[in-house]
């Protein structure tokens, strides 16, 4: 999601005085009409059109034996797309998505697509947690079922969730918005209201990517209604003070420097996306591979993989997360969120609402802990010992067990 170079662009940045939050009337106990069972269903033509494409991919040549020093290696993503055109079933993994209860509902006329799964113990905390880019809701399939319902995963009855799993505007199947200035903190408000309107008076954040921007806003502007607030991003850099090592042990300070190095190379994306996003849509919506390209590699300079992909998730599941974006024609809509991203420019430190931190190795960012405490009323930090960006999906059992553990004591 964010780009070294963008650290500016903040958590904090969220956390600065935007549009007030309204929640009217019409979306607290609103009726259920207005909540659509919602299924994914998509046409047999545009999978024939995709494998059409997949087909006729024009690779590009490359430096001999570059791997991945250039940007994806060619023969990995020979290889991918072969696999993609010959071997992978979308109608499976279709499957799978609609064996998780997805709805719709509209917003100020905007379709708002989420996964919402009730857990049946009676005591469970309402749960919203939010993907970013180039994530999507289907991140969070292999947890959906600890968190709801612990005791069929090892866990006790007292932890369990209500888990709801929103597509932001102009991600996946939700609706794409047709006017500028979609923030993320009108985002935020959308997701707010959709907690409102499903009859949660009080509920619990948690995010990584954009979505832990999402939820820390959600901490700070719904915090009468928010228990706590679970990150496993943080974004930015150091407080604004002179002495910006102060608190931070010398092995902090390595593990953020080196991580910003490593990194160097990675920044373009967010640039581009952040400036031309139109321009940047025109080919990732028309390749099919370009496509793959360019979220994929995200998937390889933020994962714990140690040199193969494969170490940190499966074909399908990299392929899977790319067919949201190819079969709901959203590679454009969603980069806009990186051009219409709030920019820190002051305002109020983060409320008082508690906030976990789950912290992975391989993450985009490794700040030290001082400088979240800085932030905000940290009460829990657990520094994991492998795993890095989509944490959901790489390590679902660390990061399972560290949502339980903060909200525990919230409850």
């Amino acid at each position: 999601m964010f780009a070294a170079s963008a650290q500016k662009v903040v958590l904090g940045a969220l956390l600065a005085l935007v549009s007030p939050l309204f929640l009217t009337s019409s979306d607290a106990g609103r009726n259920k009409s207005e909540i659509e069972p919602f299924t994914i269903a998509v046409e047999d033509a545009v999978l024939r059109d995709l494998k059409d494409r997949l087909a006729r991919t024009r690779f590009p040549e490359e430096i001999d034996k570059s791997g991945w020093d250039y940007g994806v290696d060619l023969s990995y993503l020979k290889n991918l797309v072969g696999y993609w055109r010959d071997k992978y079933d979308w109608r499976k993994h279709e499957k799978l998505l609609n064996s998780l209860p997805q709805f719709t509902t509209e917003l100020d006329g905007l379709k708002i697509h989420f996964l919402h799964v009730r857990s049946k113990e009676k005591n469970a905390l309402p749960l919203v947690m939010v993907h970013g880019w180039p994530g999507s809701f289907y991140e969070f399939y292999k947890i959906v079922g600890p968190l709801t319902d612990p005791v069929a995963h090892g866990g006790k009855a007292e932890d369990a969730f209500h888990v709801v799993c929103p597509s932001l505007p102009g991600f996946g199947f939700s609706g794409k918005p047709r006017t500028p200035g979609f923030s993320v903190s009108r985002m935020s408000e959308y997701i707010a209201r959709l907690m409102a309107r499903l009859g949660y008076d009080r509920y619990g954040a948690q995010g990584g990517d954009w979505g832990a921007g999402v939820s820390s806003w959600l901490g700070n502007y719904d915090s009468p209604r928010v228990a706590g607030v679970h990150l496993n991003f943080l974004g930015g850099g150091p407080p604004k003070k002179d002495n910006i090592w102060e608190g931070v042990t010398a092995a902090e300070r390595k593990r953020f420097e080196s991580r910003v190095a490593e990194l160097q190379n990675h920044r373009a994306y967010g640039a581009i996306q952040g400036t031309r996003p139109q321009t940047l849509g025109f080919a990732l919506d028309d390749s099919p591979a370009g496509l793959a390209a360019w979220i994929i590699d995200k998937f390889w300079a933020w994962s714990d993989h140690r040199g193969d992909l494969d170490n940190s998730f499966s074909k399908d599941e990299l392929l899977t997360n790319v067919m949201i974006y190819w079969v709901t024609r959203t590679a454009t809509s969603s980069a806009r969120i990186y051009f219409e991203r709030d920019y820190y420019t002051g305002g109020r430190k983060a409320g008082k609402v508690p906030v976990g931190v789950a912290l992975f190795p391989r993450e985009i960012n490794v700040p030290p802990r001082r400088w979240a405490a800085d932030r905000f009323n940290l009460v829990h930090w657990t520094e994991m010992p492998r795993g890095g960006h989509f944490a959901a999906l790489e390590q679902p059992t660390l990061l399972v067990e560290d949502v339980r553990k903060f909200f525990r004591p919230l409850r």
